[in-house]
């Protein structure tokens, strides 16, 4: 008799067989090795000024060209990335942890505790993800640290949302109602049994979080809410090279492209998590 397979390798093996996630995963790997060996593998300083190479178009030495002040666009870049995956993981484990948190709490309460933190998640809702996140940062003021909270504070009700749901899906379960008639705390409860099983619609959340947060953060960064100059920020790298658009095309193409590449990747990812995730989705 064969053993059983686990939820996870089967997910594994689903995400195998799926191009989009494999091209997905081989984009974010690449990235993730751009931002972790950023230091060692950039040509020029990131940060040094070269008035005398301003607005070089892309040649052999400065293969993205340069800015307007004659920094390498491709130094920037590649430390750009380390910028945006911090962006986007602290945005998400801000607001996944306290989502998640509050979601399970309301879910497995029930009653008033309920009521008041879905009610506390309706009025978040109330304002678009951006538009909260602009109301934050003009209350904390414009930075990189402000965007990851801000973010991270507008996309707490997606995940309240999820973990309640999932969580009011299993609080009457035989394992979860078995456990609490041998007298189990409910802090065991919801780690061992309730948490365990909420986590994957939660990953695929997550994952998508990650893009929609490195968006977010390179809108605020481009309007001047976000990372402050010389911060090498894809967004911020836009704002200064938009008035250079017509005679430096390169200056807005490249961190466009950086984007829309890690954005793309995060995303195809995610839609093969959810994909695998969800059983009734699986071919």
């Amino acid at each position: 008799m064969s053993k059983p397979q686990s939820q996870w390798r089967i997910v594994w093996r689903q995400l195998r067989r799926n191009k989009a996630a494999m091209i997905g995963a081989t984009l974010l790997a690449f990235e993730i090795f751009l931002a972790l060996a950023a230091p060692w593998i950039v040509p020029f300083d990131p940060y040094k000024q070269n008035p005398k190479a301003a607005l070089q178009a892309p040649s052999r030495e400065h293969w993205f060209g340069t800015d307007d002040t004659g920094r390498d666009l491709l130094s920037r870049v590649i430390y750009g990335t380390r910028i945006s995956l911090r962006v986007g993981l602290i945005s998400v484990g801000i607001g996944g942890s306290i989502g998640i948190t509050l979601g399970i709490i309301a879910g497995y309460r029930g009653g008033f505790v309920d009521n008041v933190i879905m009610r506390a998640m309706d009025l978040l809702l109330a304002f678009p993800g951006i538009l909260l996140a602009l109301a934050i940062i003009a209350i904390l003021g414009p930075s990189l640290f402000n965007v990851m909270i801000a973010v991270g504070i507008s996309a707490i009700p997606s995940y309240t949302r999820v973990a309640r749901g999932a969580t009011l899906a299993l609080r009457d379960r035989d394992f979860v109602v078995g456990a609490r008639a041998i007298g189990a705390r409910d802090a065991r409860i919801t780690m061992k049994y309730i948490l365990p099983n909420v986590l994957p619609p939660l990953i695929v959340l997550a994952t998508l979080g990650i893009a929609g947060a490195i968006l977010t953060a390179a809108g605020l960064s481009f309007i001047g809410l976000g990372a402050v100059p010389p911060t090498p920020e894809w967004g911020a790298i836009l704002t200064l090279g938009r008035k250079y658009i017509n005679q430096a095309w390169w200056y807005t193409t490249f961190p466009g492209l950086a984007i829309m590449v890690t954005v793309l990747g995060i995303n195809m990812l995610g839609d093969a998590l959810r994909d695998a995730l969800d059983p009734r989705l699986r071919r």
